[in-house]
């Protein structure tokens, strides 16, 4: 057995998406204590980076040492308590985890259900909090990975405080490609991963909770179902000062990674990463219309990030996504859950928001789904694509 060399590929699905250069340099950069001085005074900096990208204030603001589901958790965990009533959005595969999380818990899950690929529609959730007055809480996905659907997140948690209610918020393909405001939007708990549009490596999510969001958390009935992400432990080591208590020893190395890739962010500014993201998004979509594919996605609820194609009528999907790995070094995703075998998941997020990566793909597509014999306009998709980068 020999160490491992990973092939060079190009990461155009769902996430991971490509790492930046520099964040794969910080890495390799010497591991220090995880209660060092000088690390506790990065874990600062972090947090402030963090607060940035996120638009808030709130003070528990913080990546939980473990990839985005742990951050679901997290947030469900310490908010949710048994015998509770919470209104869940599902408008794809995430919301189904809110679900199980929920259940969890020990508590009831009100499902408010919209079709995959569409955003959640608002009424639908007042609705469902008129016919459900004992609910305390309100779950949804800002940007949902599986389908490329993106929802009115300030609307919804609007509505949800009409009815005194709290909201928790799936941000994990937001963060760094579309606008977020926490504070603005009044979002009392929120989870990301730092793999989508931060073009950082897997295995950490930011996670942000409201002064309201910790008193609720403060005056918990019951403790914490789960040890390692509970927040009044995590508060602690993450809490204010140089003074820390030791919780968990953190991933070091993947800190100084995140912290490199929230540098990156901020050096670009956050409207400026926003109208990369969209820029590149309608290349992208002007090449595959001119192919003659679409995308499942209407254009206001559509996410610029995470781009839903219909495979074409008699395309092979497996195939197809081998063909392009093999020949073209060029990852794009399936789809899942009800959009199986009917969707590919074309990712446009952080450094992978690219002109380079949306002349590959293109050209790409073009090539394995000629060769496969589809019926699509050969030779106008760059043409279409340039277009846009030109205008």
């Amino acid at each position: 057995m020999n160490s491992f060399h990973p092939p060079q590929r190009v990461l155009m699905g769902p996430g991971p998406s490509d790492v930046y250069p520099r964040v794969l340099e910080a890495l390799g950069r010497p591991t220090i204590g995880h209660l060092d001085p000088d690390f506790v005074g990065l874990m600062n900096d972090i947090k402030s980076l963090l607060q940035y990208a996120l638009q808030t204030d709130n003070a528990l603001t913080l990546p939980i040492s473990a990839p985005g589901s742990a951050g679901m958790e997290a947030c469900f965990a310490n908010l949710v308590e048994s015998g509770d009533e919470v209104v869940i959005c599902q408008n794809g595969v995430f919301g189904g985890r809110m679900k199980e999380n929920v259940e969890r818990c020990g508590a009831t899950a009100i499902m408010v259900q919209d079709d995959w690929g569409r955003a959640v529609t608002p009424d639908k959730l007042r609705q469902a909090l008129q016919d459900n007055p004992n609910a305390t809480l309100v779950a949804f996905v800002h940007a949902e990975t599986s389908t490329g659907a993106r929802s009115d997140a300030a609307t919804l948690c609007e509505i949800a405080r009409e009815f005194d209610c709290m909201t928790i918020v799936d941000g994990v393909t937001s963060v760094g490609g579309i606008e977020l405001a926490l504070d603005k939007w009044g979002i009392d708990a929120f989870y990301s991963g730092t793999q989508k549009c931060l073009s950082c490596i897997p295995g950490l999510s930011p996670v942000s909770f409201s002064e309201r969001a910790v008193a609720r958390i403060q005056g918990r009935e019951t403790p914490v179902q789960s040890w390692f992400l509970d927040m009044k432990l995590i508060l602690g080591y993450w809490g204010e000062g140089q003074t820390r208590a030791y919780h968990h020893t953190a991933p070091v190395n993947s800190m100084y990674a995140l912290h490199e890739a929230l540098l990156i962010l901020r050096e670009e500014g956050l409207e400026k990463a926003w109208k990369r993201h969209a820029l590149h998004h309608e290349a992208l979509k002007a090449g595959l219309e001119a192919m003659g594919m679409s995308l499942v996605v209407p254009v206001e609820e559509r996410l610029p990030q995470l781009n839903a194609v219909s495979i074409p009528e008699g395309v092979d999907d497996a195939s197809t996504r081998s063909a392009l790995l093999q020949q073209f070094g060029l990852e794009i995703g399936a789809g899942l859950g009800a959009l199986a075998g009917k969707v590919w998941r074309i990712g446009l997020m952080g450094c992978s928001a690219n002109r380079r990566n949306v002349i590959l793909c293109l050209s790409a597509l073009e090539s394995v789904l000629s060769a496969s014999g589809a019926s699509i306009a050969k030779g106008a998709a760059l043409e279409a694509a340039s277009g846009v980068f030109n205008d």
